[in-house]
């Protein structure tokens, strides 16, 4: 049987999941009457709210006697370090684009990477029966994005595909409103190579992906370079410069057919396997025969640009809502989770019970802190921090190319807003149907926490997309919240009463009934410094003033922020305690004197 290897490369939402779903349907992968979840590969809880591909994935399906091995690529650039590994298993890419916003940021960053490495691309330009798709421009604009990442001529020389995942039909012109997908499974077959390696050498395969097994253990992920491999094989892992990690057998190999891992007995040249058996070997190293001194190249791995603290919780309300609160039970978690996503970072914090987590984004920190809570943690988080080096005109700072579409009306506003975070715009030009597209090199210190503020700015409509651009000179001082908040005197119950004649002060987070503490954040002042305030108070009862003759009090509704958005709203003495049922803010240090302590310490 014929072996093809292949990658999907979009941007989110740009319907790569859904398409995918559809290959499997028409290859027979899934039974006519077979249930199965709409958007299959997105598998994991997270992927599905957000809609988004977090998690790499490989998968299989069988076409008129070739077996075609599909793997799911994130679209974001904060998992990125997936990506550059993945795409060193498979032997041509299919670009996805959609018909009306054409290729975006995160694209460019994966099909450049995909482009380096001399892999041959497929474009699909999908949603063809969008109202507003231009197919033509979109094809000119992939070219370009080509030419831009100086793909050589052979790559320029495309074939494209126009398709509806939804509808499940593809055909070569853009005047196609049905059919199937023969035609995609036909340009796969034609374009794609099959992997020229030889199945005769000694065994060698590039770990690629890391995954945990609760029965198995490790399980390493990786197209094998050559020879084959037999279940029960003795095997080495080396690191990429040839040191030994660990000797150990093959006690498990598996297959991707559909979306299932299958247990096989040997596997050869260019098959993409799952192997059991080693408990140290991690993604990058090369495993082979016991023999081997040779690492095959693997790609480096780009650094983390953003850090923040995971701290145990100690307000006065800790342990009452997770069951997962000491730092030895946070450790494992933390040390479990950097063995399997190698782009983040874990070391112990100067301060006790905390960890410097280090990754390549909110988003990605954001994640896992999620993840976290929904298995039940306990945790205190920092405001996030850029993470600086030294370079040859001394400190510098990460930066990233910040691509913006918004309706004409909030353009300004938006240059506005990004110039006060020191970022310098580098294009302006309309991108048609009243929107423009803007272009900025930008800090990503000034980054962060913008995005809540440019949703509200463009009521909604904008699409902001970022990637990592360079390390470059430091910006200075970017100005931070102006505004101070609202803190709780006391620890109890948050009373009606009191919250009404707080609400003159500012914007309140809590409503009647809720539990605080003595350094709890409960509200944004309308002035810059911080205020401490009673929302405990209770109305003073006499006998001129029965208690039941009182108008009702008509609160406005509390300011409700997602885990993302605290994140990013607090400042350098304040944190975010993370609980499975609450998302709180809080002062770094809940008594009032030794805020100020610290306060002066800072000052002086």
């Amino acid at each position: 049987m014929s072996l093809r290897n292949v990658a999907i490369i979009a941007h989110v939402d740009h319907g790569k999941t859904t398409l995918v779903d559809q290959l499997f349907r028409q290859s027979g992968t899934f039974r006519d009457n077979q249930r199965v979840e709409e958007r299959a590969m997105d598998s994991n809880e997270l992927e599905k709210e957000r809609g988004i591909t977090i998690l790499a994935k490989c998968t299989s399906v069988e076409w008129q006697g070739t077996h075609i091995n599909i793997v799911d690529t994130p679209g974001h650039a904060d998992f990125g370090a997936e990506v550059e590994r993945i795409l060193s298993m498979v032997d041509g890419v299919i670009l996805l684009v959609d018909a009306a916003e054409g290729p975006m940021p995160q694209t460019k960053f994966v099909t450049g990477k995909a482009l380096g490495l001399g892999l041959k691309p497929i474009v699909v330009v999908n949603k063809i029966d969008r109202p507003d798709a231009r197919p033509a421009e979109v094809l000119d604009e992939c070219f370009e994005l080509f030419l831009n990442l100086d793909a050589n001529d052979e790559q320029l020389d495309f074939p494209t595909l126009y398709a509806s995942g939804r509808s499940g039909y593809a055909g070569r012109d853009d005047s196609v409103r049905d059919g199937d997908l023969t035609p995609l499974f036909e340009t796969i077959v034609e374009h794609v190579p099959e992997p020229g390696l030889d199945p005769d050498g000694e065994f060698k395969m590039l770990a690629t992906l890391l995954d945990r097994d609760n029965f198995l253990g490790r399980i390493l992920t990786g197209r094998i370079e050559s020879g084959t491999l037999n279940v029960g094989d003795p095997i080495k892992a080396i690191d990429v410069n040839g040191k030994k990690v660990e000797e150990g057998r093959c006690t498990k190999l598996f297959a991707f057919e559909g979306l299932e891992r299958v247990p096989v007995e040997s596997a050869k040249a260019g098959d993409i396997v799952a192997i059991a058996g080693l408990v140290e070997a991690t993604v990058s190293n090369t495993i082979g025969t016991p023999q081997i001194v040779e690492p095959l190249p693997a790609r480096e791995i780009d650094p983390p640009t953003l850090s923040m603290t995971f701290a145990v919780n100690d307000s006065p309300y800790a342990g009452q809502e997770g069951d997962k609160v000491q730092s030895r039970v946070i450790r494992e978690r933390l040390e479990r989770e950097a063995e399997s996503n190698v782009a983040i970072r874990i070391s112990e914090s100067a301060d006790k019970d905390a960890f410097e987590v280090a990754g390549r984004g909110e988003l990605q920190l954001g994640v896992l802190i999620e993840n976290m809570r929904r298995e039940g943690f306990e945790l205190s988080i920092s405001r996030p921090r850029v993470l600086f080096q030294e370079g040859p005109n001394g400190r510098e700072e990460p930066y990233e190319t910040v691509v913006v579409d918004v309706d004409d009306e909030y353009s300004g506003t938006v240059v506005e807003k990004m110039a006060l975070r020191k970022a310098e715009m580098t294009d302006m030009r309309p991108s048609g149907g009243g929107k423009t597209r803007l272009t900025f090199s930008a800090p990503s210190r000034g980054l962060i926490g913008y995005h809540g503020e440019f949703l509200s700015d463009t009521r909604g409509t904008g699409i902001m997309n970022r990637v990592f651009e360079k390390y470059g000179p430091h910006k200075g001082k970017i100005e931070g919240r102006q505004n101070g908040v609202l803190i709780s005197m006391d620890k109890g119950e948050a009373v009606g009463y009191a919250l009404n004649a707080l609400e003159d002060r500012g914007i309140l987070f809590v409503s009647p009934g809720e539990k605080l503490y003595a350094g709890m954040v409960i509200g944004e002042n309308a002035k810059p410094q911080d205020l401490e305030v009673n929302a405990q108070k209770s109305k003073q009862l006499t006998n001129f003033r029965a208690s039941g003759k009182d108008e009702g009090i008509r609160l406005t509704p509390p300011k409700r922020m997602t885990l993302e958005q605290a994140i990013a709203y607090i400042q350098d003495d304040e944190l975010v305690e993370v609980t499975p049922k609450s998302i709180r803010l809080r002062k770094r240090y809940l008594d009032t004197h030794e805020r100020k302590k610290m306060k002066k310490k800072e000052d002086a």
